[in-house]
């Protein structure tokens, strides 16, 4: 099949669907790859190094001509929607919830389109998620364009000059953009603190070295299954708690990057005018949700501005595009796994498999019809978390009877274990000669006290390991102990050799357990 790639016609847009790597991995398939003339020049590929890769560079006009598969970044025009052709295969992004009418003109063309947009949340599509590649770049990006605008250093000094405060950066939702800005503030020196509805992305946000800002609001944790791990929207009541905390760190923060956007709804306000005025001159809000009215109650799209109080506010659109060479890089890539996925035989013959949870989920039109919404993937994305009961609280009444019945149950055990082997000891007895009963009285009573002395020691003044050590070492020293006076050379030999070992083994464990309290010990 011959893939096409086309020059964005959008404005700004600088990133290309198809790079030189790609296309030599698209040939792999069997696939012979076009590219309109001029199409991956701002993104910092030129047509030299496409033809050095075996692309071959035409016209837009020959692309939409010979091209079977026409790849692209942004969603087509009505324009370019009404130049496809019957049995033509279109991938690019395409956001069909927003974009009904150029599902009409793509269904009445005959062509099947592909939204990268649409690619289904499970393990298996990871590779194709061409939102998360760019969201991901829009994250560093944000905090890269926070530091441009910032007059600080991200990180604390102290020189001869001065002392430096480190930055103090607030990001707003921590799904892949979120996460990606944490990564980038952290590693520049800021101290970073996140915030996300979703409680369970708080391990994660705090193994990146960030702190997570805890709401003291109870709500039952949403399940990110049923959402595929995008927020779901929050209670009035959960959304007023929210607010108020905010306006708890306005004054504090110097850098506030919001990224709280569900998919095919406006974006939520979260950082309202009044929280604007308390933040101090010079910090700066860059908010990743302006193209759907932003976080920010004064975010402007496509604009940079600054409030009379002197906060910056960033409302790009166009992170991505911004590192045009990377983004390409990734979304490329992205569509090259889908061609992968749509050419199992790598034969160059392209299977539109309509069972295939990920093709279908991504398909909006195929062979003259609407194919959006599609059905749910019968792999969830995540998990659904089980549902945790609430430990009950215990009344101190409560707390003494349950102590009381436990204690009653393990002295009832202990009665029964000994009146059970000293009824085994006297049977054993009756049948056994004098010498050996001796020898198990003793044995027996050395298991029992060392159960009670070192089994039984709490293991946060002992470790399992050297409990259970330390009481096997004892029993070897004192049954060594026993046999040193021998009068065989042999036996005394062996016995030495028994207490000279297990008293390293005794010694070298209680050393051990030594250093490992002294490391929870403050100096």
């Amino acid at each position: 099949m011959k893939i096409g790639a086309l020059k964005e016609v959008a404005s700004g847009e600088a990133r290309v669907a198809m790079t030189p790597q790609s296309a030599k991995d698209l040939q792999k398939l069997g696939h012979s790859c076009l590219i309109q003339k001029g199409a991956g020049e701002a993104a910092g590929f030129d047509d030299a190094a496409y033809e050095a890769a075996g692309v071959k560079v035409v016209t837009g006009v020959a692309v939409w001509k010979d091209a079977e598969i026409i790849a692209k970044v942004q969603p087509p025009t009505e324009t370019e929607a009404e130049k496809l052709s019957e049995g033509q295969t279109l991938i690019s992004f395409f956001y069909p919830a927003a974009n009904e009418a150029l599902l009409e003109t793509a269904k009445g063309q005959g062509a099947s389109v592909i939204a990268m947009d649409m690619v289904p949340r499970i393990s298996r599509a990871q590779k194709m998620d061409a939102l998360s590649s760019m969201a991901n770049i829009a994250g560093y990006r944000a905090v890269i364009e926070a530091g441009n605008n910032f007059g600080r250093f991200f990180t604390g000094q102290v020189t001869a000059a001065g002392k430096v405060p480190p930055a103090k950066v607030l990001v707003v939702g921590a799904g892949v953009a979120g996460l990606a800005a944490i990564g980038t503030s952290t590693s520049l020196g800021a101290i970073t603190l996140a915030f996300d509805v979703r409680p369970e992305v708080a391990e994660q946000i705090e193994s990146m070295g960030a702190e997570f800002v805890y709401l003291d609001f109870e709500e039952q944790a949403q399940d990110g299954a049923a959402t595929g791990g995008y927020a779901a929207p929050s209670s009035p009541e959960f959304r007023e708690k929210q607010l108020e905390k905010f306006r708890e760190l306005a004054p504090d923060v110097d850098i506030v990057i919001t990224t709280a956007l569900i998919p095919n709804r406006d974006a939520p306000v979260l950082w309202t005018k009044d929280m604007v005025e308390m933040m101090k001159p010079g910090s700066v809000i860059v908010d990743l949700a302006a193209e759907r009215g932003g976080n920010c109650e004064l975010t402007e799209k496509d604009q940079k501005i600054v409030t009379d109080n002197g906060v910056t506010i960033v409302g790009y659109t166009d992170f991505p595009s911004r590192m045009a060479a990377q983004s390409s890089l990734l979304y490329s890539t992205n569509v090259r796994h889908m061609m992968t996925d749509l050419t199992p035989g790598k034969d160059g013959v392209v299977v539109h498999d309509m069972e295939d949870d990920v093709i279908r989920g991504a398909t909006v039109t195929h062979q003259g019809e609407i194919t959006w919404p599609p059905p749910p993937p019968k792999t969830q994305a995540i998990a659904a978390q089980p549902k945790k009961d609430k430990p009950k609280v215990l009344t101190p009444e409560e707390k003494r009877a349950e102590e009381l019945a436990a204690f009653k149950d393990a002295t009832k055990r202990q009665v029964t274990l000994l009146a059970a082997g000293g009824a085994l000891m006297l049977l054993i007895g009756a049948y056994a000669p004098a010498s050996f009963m001796q020898h198990f009285v003793v044995f027996a009573l050395a298991c029992f006290v060392g159960f009670q002395v070192i089994w039984n020691v709490s293991h946060a003044l002992h470790t399992p390991l050297m409990a259970v050590t330390n009481a096997i070492s004892g029993i070897i020293v004192v049954g060594a102990l026993l046999q040193i006076g021998s009068g065989n050379w042999l036996v005394v030999f062996l016995s030495f050799i028994g207490v000279l070992i297990a008293s390293i083994n005794i010694v070298g464990g209680f050393l051990v357990t030594r250093r490992m309290l002294a490391m929870f010990q403050k100096s």
